[in-house]
């Protein structure tokens, strides 16, 4: 309507924006399910190698463009399959390495691992950034929080994704955790039984 110049620039602005929101409105779908006790898992057999490995192969190209080495690292001993959702895991450590990623700088690395715990086992995702401040430590799931703003890239997340982490691995009978220290990056650990949880499977 002549308001803004149909260009390419322009357009491409508006798409990215469209894209941002449609984001935002599902982490806040998600979110509210898991709030009402929804939150349904398509539970099946997960190797949890693969689960690792794809998740780092999607976050490859990210990685390379930022300069960043992204490494995986998986003990020995871990079991042969976890029951899982694997969509839903996926996004877990899609919304870890995004995070991971974000703050860590040119030359960095952000290692994903896993190791046994018991009969199930524990996920790492361990970046070299500057790592969060003590007091900070505690809120960094909550919901819209956002770290110190010298830590801040202009990266456009809705704010949602370790809260969106957090609702899921606990859907999953699971934990999760945040180790750091300042000057030494950040470790975020998510705990996973052997038994998942009793959750609602999707039809």
């Amino acid at each position: 309507e002549g308001v803004l110049p149909a260009d390419t620039r322009t357009i491409d602005i508006m798409r990215d924006e469209a894209v941002h929101l449609s984001h935002m409105i599902e982490d806040l779908r998600t979110l509210s399910l898991a709030d009402a006790g929804e939150l349904s898992l398509n539970l099946s057999p997960v190797e949890p190698g693969q689960l690792l490995e794809r998740s780092a192969t999607a976050h490859q190209p990210a990685a390379q463009a930022a300069g960043i080495e992204l490494a995986v690292e998986l003990e020995p001993g871990l079991p042969a399959a976890l029951h899982l959702d694997s969509e839903r895991m996926i996004q877990v450590l899609g919304n870890l390495l995004d995070n991971a990623l974000l703050y860590t700088p040119h030359g960095g690395r952000v290692v994903l691992s896993a190791r046994p715990a018991g009969n199930g086992m524990e996920i790492r995702v361990r970046d070299s950034g500057p790592g969060i401040p003590p007091a900070e430590l505690g809120l960094v799931f909550e919901r819209m929080y956002r770290s110190d703003k010298s830590r801040q890239r202009n990266a456009g997340g809705s704010g949602l994704g370790l809260a969106i982490a957090k609702s899921i691995v606990e859907t999953h009978g699971g934990t999760i955790r945040a180790e750091s220290s300042l000057g030494d990056g950040t470790t975020v650990i998510v705990t996973l039984p052997g038994e998942a949880a009793d959750a609602t499977h999707e039809a």
